[in-house]
C-alpha cells in the first residue's frame, strides 16, 4: 500500500506539471488559434534562467522562480509582436507548424550554445525538502508543493476567464474580433496579454517541474509531444478538461455525429 500510495503521489505530481505547462498552450490554441509548438521551448527557458539565477547567481528558489518566469515574458513578447501576431486567427496551419517549430529548434541551439549541452538542475530550498504527513502516510514536500500550485493555478485560470472584463473581453475578441473592436476592445493588446499569461505558465510549469521533467538539453523538443497530448485529450482553452482524463465510458464510437 505504501507503494501504491508513493505511486499515485508522483503521478498526481507530473500530472499536475504537465498541467501548469499544457493549460499555457491550451489557452493559446483555444483561445487565439495559434498551434505554438515552441511553448515547450519557452517552459525550457525559464528552467534554464532559474537554474543559472540558483547556481550561478545564488538566489534563493523563489528569486530564482520570480526572475525566470518575468525574464521569459519580457523575452518572448518582441517575438509576439514581430512573429506571432502575424499568425492569428490564420487559417494556415502549417505556416504555424512551420513558424513555432523553427523558432523551437532557434531556442534550443541558443540555450545550448549559452549553458552547455548538460543537464542543469535547480536546488530546492529546505523548505521544500523532506516529507510531509498526511494521515498516516507521508509525501515529498515538493510532490505536495507541485500538487498546491497546479490546483491553485486551476481555480485562478478559471476565475480569470469566467470571472473578471479580462475574460469577457478576450472571448468576445476570440469569437468575432471585429465587432469587439468595434466596440472599443482594443483586441491587440488582449492578444498580448495572453499569450504573456501562456508563456508564464509554461515558465512557471518548467521551473516547478525541473525535478520530474529533467532539464536537458533537448527538453523542448522531448516533451513537447506530452503537452499536446494533453491539450488534446482535456480540449483546446478547456481549462478545467486539461486539469482531469476524459472519461473512461468516452470513447471514439459514442462520439456524436453529424447528420448527412
Amino acid at each position: 500500500m505504501e507503494t501504491l500510495f508513493g505511486i499515485v503521489v508522483d503521478g498526481v505530481a507530473y500530472g499536475m506539471i504537465l498541467f501548469i505547462i499544457s493549460v499555457g498552450l491550451s489557452v493559446t490554441l483555444g483561445l487565439m488559434r495559434v498551434v505554438n509548438l515552441a511553448h515547450g521551448a519557452f517552459a525550457m527557458v525559464a528552467g534554464y534562467v532559474a537554474s543559472y539565477a540558483a547556481q550561478g547567481l545564488g538566489l534563493p528558489y523563489a528569486v530564482g522562480l520570480v526572475a525566470a518566469i518575468l525574464f521569459t515574458v519580457l523575452a518572448t513578447l518582441p517575438l509576439e509582436k514581430l512573429l506571432y501576431r502575424r499568425i492569428y486567427g490564420s487559417a494556415n496551419e502549417l505556416a504555424q507548424v512551420l513558424l513555432t517549430i523553427g523558432l523551437t529548434f532557434v531556442i534550443v541551439a541558443g540555450i545550448n550554445y549559452l549553458f552547455g549541452p548538460t543537464l542543469k538542475r535547480i536546488p530546492l530550498p529546505d523548505a521544500l525538502l523532506g516529507t510531509v504527513a498526511i494521515g498516516p502516510k507521508s509525501i515529498p514536500v515538493h510532490r505536495a508543493f507541485a500538487i498546491a500550485m497546479g490546483a491553485a493555478t486551476v481555480l485562478g485560470l478559471w476565475w480569470l476567464l469566467e470571472r473578471t472584463d479580462f475574460g469577457i473581453k478576450l472571448r468576445a475578441a476570440v469569437d468575432d474580433p471585429n465587432m469587439a473592436a468595434a466596440l472599443g476592445i482594443r483586441t491587440e493588446r488582449l492578444y498580448t496579454a495572453t499569450f504573456a499569461l501562456g508563456t508564464g505558465l509554461a515558465a512557471l510549469g518548467g521551473v516547478l517541474g525541473a525535478e520530474l521533467l529533467p532539464l536537458e538539453p533537448y527538453y523542448a523538443i522531448r516533451y513537447i509531444v506530452l503537452f499536446l497530448a494533453v491539450v488534446a485529450v482535456g480540449g483546446a482553452g478547456n481549462i478545467l478538461g486539461s486539469a482531469r482524463p476524459p472519461p473512461p465510458w468516452r470513447s471514439a464510437s459514442s462520439t456524436p455525429r453529424a447528420n448527412t
